[in-house]
This record gives structure tokens, sequence and C-alpha cells, in this order.
């Protein structure tokens, strides 16, 4: 069995004490194969945080592999850093950006679904440009047939079960080159609550797993993670909290994109 924590929206600078090193207890105590943090590492993506989400991030010892979240990139009020170098500050945690991982049979593929600016009011939603489709699927083709491929991106492609939203552009449309690609897991955070729910495509099933969070900013869970275990081609899916653990069970399908 392969075990992987999927670890999201930590937001160093609103990060909760307890939850953080509750969870580099359970990385030490476990040994995961791998550690998946999709996105928001930081809450204003300043370089005092970005240095010490990449301290903790080291600090685990295990592989770690991280996307990058709206609250990675300069916010509205710079303007200048936000629109031509968003990712100056990323120096202490440039290593595992969009880092592919190939373990045990199972490969991490990065998606990457922020936007510098966007056409709408609200920048923090999601969006999948051609490239970052492009560069998803060309890796995808890259992996061996008998390996188990799992997207990992920020925002929820399409929307689930959750409150909260991630209305991300182009999504819909990614997630279906995704399932005809061979994708069979789409990771996520953002929302901060934790689902797990499948799609269907032309005869092919992805499932949509989504972190919560273990920053202040929690919304219907308490601070949490997931943990994978697969077997095979088999997926489970636990979400791990200090208050205990449960194992999801497959949400009602979500929408067929049109």
């Amino acid at each position: 069995m392969t075990k992987l924590f999927h670890v999201s929206d930590v937001h160093f600078g609103a990060e909760d004490p307890a939850a953080i090193a509750w969870f580099g207890e359970r990385v030490a105590a476990e040994r995961p194969d791998a550690v998946i943090m999709t996105g928001d590492l930081t809450m204003r993506a300043k370089p005092k945080e970005f240095r010490a989400g990449g301290d903790w991030l080291r600090s685990l010892g295990v592989p770690v592999t991280l996307e990058v979240g709206n609250h990675d990139i300069p916010y509205y009020w710079d303007p200048i850093r936000r629109l031509f170098s968003p990712y100056s500050r990323y120096a202490a945690v440039e290593k595992m950006i969009e880092r592919p991982l190939d373990i045990a049979g199972i490969a991490v593929i990065p998606l990457k679904t922020t936007a510098r600016a966007q056409w709408r009011w609200n920048w923090s939603k999601g969006r999948v440009s051609p490239g970052s489709l492009r560069r998803a699927l060309s890796l995808i083709a890259g992996v061996p047939k008998d390996h188990l491929i799992i997207v990992a991106g920020h925002h929820p492609l399409i929307e689930g079960p959750t409150k909260g939203t991630a209305k991300t552009k182009y999504g819909d449309q990614a997630l279906v080159a995704l399932a005809e690609a061979g994708a069979e897991v789409v990771l996520s955070g953002h929302v901060h609550d934790p689902f797990d729910v499948p799609y269907t495509h032309a005869g092919r099933t992805v499932r949509l797993i989504g972190a919560g969070t273990l920053s202040k900013r929690v919304r219907h869970s308490p601070p949490a993670f997931n943990e994978l275990r697969v077997e095979g081609q088999q997926i489970t899916t636990i979400v791990r909290t200090m208050e205990g653990d449960r194992t999801l069970t497959l949400g009602e399908p979500v929408r067929e994109p049109a």
C-alpha cells in the first residue's frame, strides 16, 4: 500500500500552530510516501510567510510537491508585483513548486489553476489556461501505462458539494481533457472543506478529492488533511483531524460538463 498525505490551505500568516505541529507529528510517526500540498501555503504571499512555509515543508523529511494558490500571488494592492513579478518571492519553496512525483506506480501531475489577472472582479477564483492544460497533458502522455495518474491543482475544476466555490474558468473543459487522457484523480483545495466525489465522462470515472485547511480560516470542518491509501487502482480517502478520523464515502456524481 502507498500512503499519501494531501494537505492544503495552510496559510502561513494565519496558520493554526497546533494543527501545523500535529501534522508534522503525523508525518514523523507514519512516514507517508509523499506529501501533496495543493496551494495557499501563505496568507499574503509575503517573503517571511514563504520562508516559514518552506522551512515547515522541508522539515517533514518526505518528498513534497507544492501547487500555487491564489493567496500565494501578491494581492491587488500590489498590482505591479502581481502582474509583472508574481513569483519573485518563491525562492524559499521554488524547488517544490509543481514538482512531478513518480512514486510506486503513481504519477502526480501538476496543474496550475491560478491567474495573475482575469476579466472578472474576483481574481481569487480559478482559471486553467491553455498552456497549463497542455503542460499537464504532456506530462500525462509520458506516464507509464500501468501507473495511476493523480492531477494536483489548487482550485476544484468544477463545483462540488461544498459551500465555498472555485468558479474555475475552463475547468470543465480541462476536466474532460484530463479524463480522456487517463487521469484517475484530481486533487484540490481552496474551499477549506474535504470532499470526494466521482465525475464520469465517456465511460471513465475521475475522483475529485478536496482537502480541508490547517489554518485558522476554517469553514464547516475542523483543521484537517487527507490521507490517501492507494492499493493498485483502489484509493481510500480518510479525513484526518485532531478530533478523529473519518473515511469519506464517495458522494453523488457531479454534473457532466456541457
